[in-house]
């Protein structure tokens, strides 16, 4: 087929999103599709093709820290682009997004999009992420704007399923996970020489309001074994140095930083235990490239996070915002090597339902059917 695929965001891999459509990308290109991208990336690969990024002026420094720098949509490039493609795949409801979705609709192009932006992503810019009233009006608005134009939505979750549903999203949802990247596996290593002897936790994510990672490192502090924890905070974003000042004071302060997925995946391996705190997930595909290495998580149980579903155990869940709540969960874990290594097995043989090829198989369906017009 013809793919085009449009990203308002498709920057860096630091964060979910631009990971997992990268993956996409080149899996389908592996698949003999014949794949074009229109987005703000100054990537010069193959079927790349770039539009310029909104100037925010004065806010651009902001918008850059946050990772957030939108492309600024030209009508005559996305045109010519899409004109003769099979189906185009939309990843997000931004101002790229919209006007190529639209387009679309006009043209009779078959169009499918992703549901990755929580409206709480959007909200923890202005510090109202747990305004129910704000959340239910970005919903509403990015039916009205956006998804009104498609009859297919892939969801990450069946979490975000139910959600679209709750706000009366009529769609054809389709819940197909990310995928995990074949690289994670569960291959236990050697603790670099520094660490060992100490209690490794690990947790990966933007450096944001709602990854709550100043509540982990919290948490640490109130740990009956603060002293024997090292903490790993894997990511990069504007919560930096907020960070690394709250962490100072612990005798092993945090190790706060991005690292390349090959390193990431010898530290998962080597680490004792990972911590989500997250508020707002729609999959946290982090979590779950933890899980595929066997490493077992303690998560925040927030209504408004889909990664509380990989709990498999009441001890792996904790009171979302409760620091010694989740700080009683990481001394259970600490004290109970024998239960963490029965886990271990459980998580690697579920986390098997996350193979990556498999959601490509059901992307490639979804396409399919929206070629063909075919609906569940």
């Amino acid at each position: 087929m013809k793919i085009t695929i449009v990203a308002d965001v498709l920057g860096e891999e630091n964060n979910g999103t631009t990971i997992t459509a990268k993956r996409l990308i080149q899996h389908l290109k592996e698949r003999g599709h014949a794949v074009r991208v229109i987005s703000p990336s100054e990537e010069d690969g193959e079927g790349f093709i770039r539009v310029p990024k909104i100037n925010f002026g004065i806010f651009n420094s902001y918008v850059a820290k946050n990772g957030v720098e939108l492309a600024k949509p030209n009508e005559d490039m996305i045109r010519e682009t899409i004109k003769d493609s099979d189906v185009v795949h939309i990843l997000m409801p931004f101002f790229l997004g919209n006007v190529a979705i639209k387009m679309c609709r006009e043209n009779g192009i078959p169009v499918t999009t992703a549901f990755h932006v929580q409206p709480e992503n959007v909200s923890c810019h202005f510090g109202l992420q747990k305004s129910a009233f704000v959340n239910r009006r970005i919903y509403k608005f990015f039916h009205k704007h956006f998804y009104a134009y498609t009859e297919y939505i892939h969801c990450p979750t069946r979490f975000i399923a139910e959600e679209l549903k709750k706000h009366g999203y009529k769609q054809d949802l389709r819940v197909i996970s990310n995928g995990v990247d074949e690289l994670y596996r569960a291959e236990r290593g050697e603790k670099p020489e520094r660490y060992r002897g100490k209690f490794c936790i690990l947790s990966t994510g933007r450096l944001t309001k709602e990854k709550c990672q100043k509540l982990l490192i919290e948490a640490v502090k109130k740990s009956r074994h603060a002293d024997e924890i090292q903490l790993f905070i894997a990511g990069q974003g504007p919560l930096l140095k907020k960070l690394v000042k709250a962490g100072e004071d612990l005798k092993n302060p945090p190790v706060i930083g991005f690292h390349p997925k090959e390193e990431l995946v010898k530290m998962i391996n080597y680490c004792d235990l990972y911590c989500h705190p997250s508020y707002a997930e729609i999959e946290s595909i982090a979590c779950v490239e933890a899980i595929t290495c066997g490493l077992v998580p303690v998560i925040s149980d927030s209504k408004k996070s889909a990664a509380r579903y990989f709990a498999l155990r009441p001890e792996c869940l904790f009171s979302a915002g409760n620091s010694a709540n989740l700080a009683q969960k990481i001394d259970y874990m600490i004290e109970h090597p024998e239960f963490r290594e029965t886990l271990r097995t459980e998580y690697a043989e579920y986390a098997k339902q996350f193979a990556l090829e498999k959601c490509i198989d059901e992307m490639e369906k979804m396409f399919t059917d929206a070629v063909e017009g075919k609906h569940r």
